[in-house]
């Protein structure tokens, strides 16, 4: 009988697996709204009083993104305002909705990514997580690994989508 022999295992083909990098930390919004005098209007004297007495050690830890949930007129200094609080505590912000602060998040996990780790050899990006990844993690990748693999794939290492093969020189 012959011996199984494990191919995957012994190719130099990497399995890069997006859950294994993306951070699990909490993700809140920081709204305006609560800052605004009857909830409309921006007071400046009162506004920067209000944040300079604000408890920001709730944000700690965290990745904020920053908002105002009602329509009311903020000047973009107001944003810059908050910004400069909570830079010292949390893990990152952005000015924008959820959605946004995932793109930045997904943006500093594809941006710490070596790609001499990846140079000449043929990647898998793994497609089944329990962590729901945004489709726009896809794309950065594509962005960042295309120039120097040498094959990109989707899927599993045993069954895999072919994406893209550098040409032969």
């Amino acid at each position: 009988m012959s011996e199984i022999i494990n191919r995957v295992a012994q190719s130099s083909l990497v399995s890069l697996n997006l859950e294994e990098f993306y951070p699990k930390e909490e993700r809140v919004l920081f709204d305006l709204q609560d800052f605004l005098f009857q909830g409309l209007v921006l007071r400046e004297k009162d506004f920067r009083q209000s944040l300079k007495e604000y408890d920001w050690e709730k944000y700690r830890g965290k990745w904020v993104a920053i908002y105002c949930s009602v329509d009311a007129i903020i000047p973009t200094w107001a944003y810059m305002l908050v910004a400069t609080y909570l830079q010292p505590v949390v893990l990152g912000f952005v000015v924008g909705d959820l959605e946004s602060l995932e793109q930045l998040i997904v943006d500093r996990v594809v941006d710490s990514l070596e790609q001499e780790n990846f140079k000449d050899r043929p990647v898998v990006v793994k497609g089944c997580s329990s962590v729901e990844i945004p489709f726009y993690a896809y794309g950065k990748l594509v962005e960042k690994l295309q120039p120097v693999v040498k094959s990109l794939m989707f899927g599993e290492p045993c069954s895999t989508v072919p994406l893209f093969k550098k040409p032969k020189n």
